[in-house]
């Protein structure tokens, strides 16, 4: 009885395990596949954010638009970025990109921000 519950114990660790690897090389994956797209986290009432997304649209550049609206993950994420880069989240303008890891606001006027993301 005792092999058993132990050869049980063995296989579910085992399981366990590659369920954690299989996870760890996705969010790798996520990771590489982010960095190739701009992340635009904002709200889909904000003419801003939707004259950002229409912009980006028009210019065929790819991106993904978080509602922090509904999403609190996504905007747990957005507010951690935010203070990794030392901007105040005080006064905080929408959208907020994450251009390939470089993170700004809508805080000048909107057609300087969106020089900042077209090249």
């Amino acid at each position: 009885m005792k092999k058993k519950v132990s050869l049980f114990l063995l296989f579910f660790t085992l399981f366990q395990f590659n369920l954690k690897a299989q996870a760890i090389e996705k969010i790798g994956k996520l990771n590489e596949e982010t960095k190739k797209v701009i992340l635009i986290y904002g709200s889909p009432d904000c003419h801003y954010c939707t004259d950002t997304k229409n912009i980006l649209i028009e210019n065929k550049i790819d991106f993904i638009f978080y509602d922090i609206d509904t999403d609190k993950a996504a905007l747990n994420e957005m507010l951690a970025k935010l203070r990794k880069a030392n901007i105040n989240t005080n006064n905080l303008g929408i959208p907020v990109i994450d251009k390939y890891g470089e993170v700004f606001t809508n805080n000048t006027a909107f057609d300087d921000f969106i020089k900042k993301i077209i090249p």
